[in-house]
């Protein structure tokens, strides 16, 4: 579908992005995993070659015969979303949308040949047409990124790893590497947020949104500072005991808990990067061939140093603590061995030390439900 066939569908104007590459908005950590995925040759051709492994001709039939497709005869208000959406992020080819009748909130963008967006009615009767393009827009983000091709290796490989459980250890490598994928799963929620955001531009809604997910359809009982104050007490709650029991709940998840999600995309709507963006500054798709991997991992080693830093979770400042710790004990090594600074107690030691601290850190999930317990074992586990 060209441009001109939606330019007359918002509602009240918003911001395009013409020719945005999805790098734009993508998580750090999420980026660089398909930066390098993106650099693998040949690698979408492999994989959707298997795709007879995986039920999505089966899928796409099930919504087709048992579901009802968003056009101009049928749910026209999210076709104008869909379309919406696609115009402002400049997604050429606008996916195929379903309503599916399902009281849980939910919505998901699968797909390896092409992507299909799929939500339920619990979902569309929950949120307000604001909140509900947000959501659209998240779903568009995932199709931009490319999500729809690569994290239907998570399904995969889980669905793997239940048929080598009897296997010595085979079982054990394969759980290492969706662990690893869910910790990507996580992040590329993260990128599909912004994405909503990019296209609804109005972050209450999207906060509002994210609360609705987590409490229902009671808005006059809520408040979205509130809600967020959540999120500041569940990390920095606790003691050392309670760290290791977070890091415990979120493993088994592809999603991140929702304050945390409402939390960091209030983070990144008041960073420079998103400002710069509705600005009009931003990567172009044009470029994506020449992005550096190794650019695009230090930026994700940076991120993850950082949050380290400035984390207020005890056992990430206890980390962040001893990290800090060993460059102020290598810098007085180094003043030591060197005979820089005069002495290891000092204050010229003392600032080496810490500039090597700060030289190591600062080198600077999506679906709309309530995550079961067991998710990411199927293919409803949704984006």
């Amino acid at each position: 579908m060209t441009d001109t066939s939606h330019e007359s569908v918002p509602s009240r104007r918003r911001r395009r992005f013409p020719d945005i590459s999805s790098r734009a908005y993508e998580h750090p950590a999420d980026r660089s995993a398909l930066v390098a995925l993106r650099k693998l040759s040949g690698f979408d051709t492999a994989f959707k070659a298997l795709s007879g492994l995986l039920p999505e001709r089966s899928l796409r039939l099930l919504f087709l015969s048992d579901s009802v497709r968003v056009s101009d005869a049928q749910f026209a208000h999210l076709n104008d979303m869909l379309r919406d959406a696609c115009y402002i992020l400049d997604l050429k080819k606008v996916p195929p949308m379903y309503v599916t009748q399902n009281p849980q909130p939910n919505a998901m963008c699968i797909g390896l040949d092409e992507p299909i967006i799929v939500v339920t009615t619990g979902l569309v009767e929950l949120l307000d047409e604001e909140e509900m393009r947000a959501v659209v827009g998240h779903e568009v983000g995932h199709a931009l990124s490319g999500h729809a091709v690569y994290r239907t290796i998570l399904l995969f490989l889980t669905n793997l790893a239940l048929k080598v459980a009897w296997i010595p250890l085979g079982n054990v490598a394969i759980m290492a590497i969706v662990a690893a994928l869910r910790e990507w799963f996580r992040k590329s929620e993260l990128s599909a947020d912004r994405a909503g955001l990019l296209v609804g531009q109005d972050l209450r809604s999207s906060m509002r949104g994210l609360m609705k997910i987590a409490g229902g359809n009671h808005l006059h009982e809520m408040n979205v500072d509130a809600f967020l104050a959540q999120a500041d007490e569940y990390e920095k709650s606790g003691d050392l005991r309670d760290s290791v029991l977070k890091i415990l709940n979120v493993l088994p998840r592809t999603h991140p808990f929702t304050t945390v999600r409402a939390a960091e995309l209030k983070k990144w709507s008041e960073s420079r990067d998103f400002q710069r963006i509705m600005d009009g500054h931003y990567p172009k798709r044009d470029e994506d061939k020449d992005t550096s991997v190794t650019d695009s991992f230090r930026e994700s080693a940076a991120h993850y140093a950082d949050t380290v830093r400035t984390s207020k979770d005890p056992l990430m400042k206890l980390v962040g603590d001893i990290a800090g710790g060993a460059g102020d004990l290598g810098g007085k090594l180094r003043d030591k061995f060197t005979g820089a600074g005069g002495g290891s107690t000092g204050a010229g030691g003392a600032n080496k030390g810490g500039a090597s601290a700060s030289d190591a850190t600062d080198g600077s999930e999506g679906t709309w439900r309530r995550p079961d317990p067991e998710e990411g074992s199927g293919p409803g586990s949704g984006s």
